[in-house]
């Protein structure tokens, strides 16, 4: 057995205790636990670490860290690629910090967690509002497992093994669908896109599509921030091969855009972090989710969706789980998903974003983020040895910058030196669009923000191009 150590807030760690443990279970040294362990993998000296200090010195080192560290409240930052800086009224953080919300981890007994149940369903109703969709879940874990619930929700539901993704998509969202196509039998095909514009290849869509296609997945606005306007022509080439339209979206969008149910999407997911939720060090997400109302499809959606229902006597109303045909209410081979749970208070929050807005406080923040952006769009696209944007559409709140003299990964190193975050490098990503990032413009930039980033990079230009 190790040297002995009681420590004060373990009382497993007191010896008399450890060899209790060890007697119930046959064994005499806590080192006959890891037997299956070979020996040359075991570390066989003490770990070096600190010797133990008192509660203030550790928050004074710890604060001394994170001293070093720049947020956006430092330096103007330009980073987005699916966690975006936004602002988050106070009223939200408040709200979600009363202890009845942050403590209630999940409803699991709905009679007494009636609160938290109802912020979910109004939730659900905003979503559905804004989507326009049927019914929505109370979230799932964030914008990738959206899409692999989704993809395989239309695996079922049409019978097909067939999903068509746009060639621009998130790698990491990508990623996450071959996660849950693998153990499917999914096939993933990619559709090419129009080099001008970016959107969606109808000519390509309709050559790789066939009656074997579960499903056609878009994102609007897309990754690279360009809007898609062929919504409609896609759906109705998908439903006419007996295929699903799975539609990806920014929520905060929609306050400007036609919601996917206008153009017959038959799914929605996306993202809420936007929606009242920080970028926190990009997590906890938010995953949106929502569908059609017919019952077939409903019964196939994953995570969980509370419904409102009224006492015997009608005399008042109550929220409970509806449908649980999924995780760990039925038996594990009939689930429709092994989504258990999530982080409902990133829900909650977005519920109280969207009643602070209001319908015409979305409409409001839509625009201001679309001015900004286009603003930032006719500054840098004055520069010499910048094109901004590489695509001929509208964007959303992001577009793509393309460098002709340098690398991104340099320029973006001399904008830290200078306090400014500059945009994602997706060279590796899109190799054929050459040098270019990503940048993110939102409510949170101001006139003076975006004329300083226009300024450092016709600075560091002219200064990569002249040597």
């Amino acid at each position: 057995m190790t040297e002995s150590f009681a420590h004060p807030y373990i009382p497993n760690s007191k010896d008399e205790i450890k060899r209790a443990m060890l007697k119930a279970i046959g064994l005499k040294r806590i080192d006959e636990l890891y037997a299956d362990i070979p020996d040359h993998l075991l570390l066989k000296q003490r770990l070096k670490l600190p010797s133990s200090k008192s509660e203030y010195e550790v928050r004074r080192h710890v604060e001394s860290l994170l001293a070093k560290n720049k947020t956006w409240k430092d330096m103007p930052i330009f980073l987005g690629a699916g966690c975006w800086p936004h602002y988050v009224p106070e009223p939200v953080n408040n709200i979600i910090h009363r202890t009845e919300l942050l403590t209630s981890y999940t409803p699991y007994q709905p009679e007494i967690s009636q609160g938290m149940l109802q912020a979910l369903f109004e939730y659900q109703s905003m979503i559905c509002e804004l989507t326009g969709m049927d019914v929505a879940n109370s979230s799932l874990y964030d914008w990738a497992s959206s899409l692999g619930e989704a993809a395989r929700m239309a695996m079922r539901l049409t019978g097909s093994p067939e999903i068509l993704v746009p060639k621009i998509i998130h790698p990491e969202r990508l990623a996450t669908l071959k996660t849950y196509a693998e153990p499917s039998g999914m096939r993933i095909l990619e559709v090419d896109y129009q080099k001008e514009t970016g959107q969606l290849d109808l000519d390509d869509l309709e050559a790789k599509i066939s009656d074997g296609t579960a499903a056609v997945y878009i994102e609007n606005p897309s990754y690279l921030g360009f809007i898609e306007t062929h919504g409609r022509q896609i759906a109705e080439i998908a439903h006419k091969h007996g295929a699903l339209l799975i539609v990806g979206v920014n929520p905060v969008s929609l306050g400007l855009l036609k919601p996917p149910g206008d153009y017959r999407a038959d799914i929605v997911i996306g993202e809420g972090q936007p929606l009242g939720n920080a970028t926190n060090y990009g997590g906890p997400l938010l995953g949106v989710f929502a569908c059609r109302g017919d019952t077939a499809i409903i019964r196939q959606m994953p995570g969980r969706i509370i419904g409102m229902t009224t006492s015997q006597d009608k005399s008042s109303k109550g929220f409970c789980m509806v449908l649980q045909a999924r995780e760990q209410h039925i038996r594990r081979e009939r689930a429709t998903s092994n989504i258990c749970t999530n982080e409902s208070l990133c829900a909650v929050a977005s519920a109280v974003y969207l009643s602070l807005l209001g319908p015409l406080g979305l409409k409001e923040l839509g625009e201001a983020i679309v001015l900004k952006a286009n603003y930032a769009i006719k500054r840098l696209s004055e520069i010499e040895g910048l094109k901004a944007p590489i695509f001929e559409a509208s964007h959303f709140q992001e577009f793509t910058v393309n460098l002709a003299t340098m690398s991104v990964e340099d320029v973006n190193g001399k904008l830290l030196e200078q306090d400014f975050h500059g945009g994602k490098d997706v060279s590796n990503e899109f190799p054929e669009l050459g040098q270019t990032a990503l940048y993110c413009v939102t409510e949170i930039h101001s006139e003076a923000q975006i004329e300083g980033l226009a300024t450092v990079l016709s600075e560091i230009l002219n200064r990569g191009g002249s040597q």
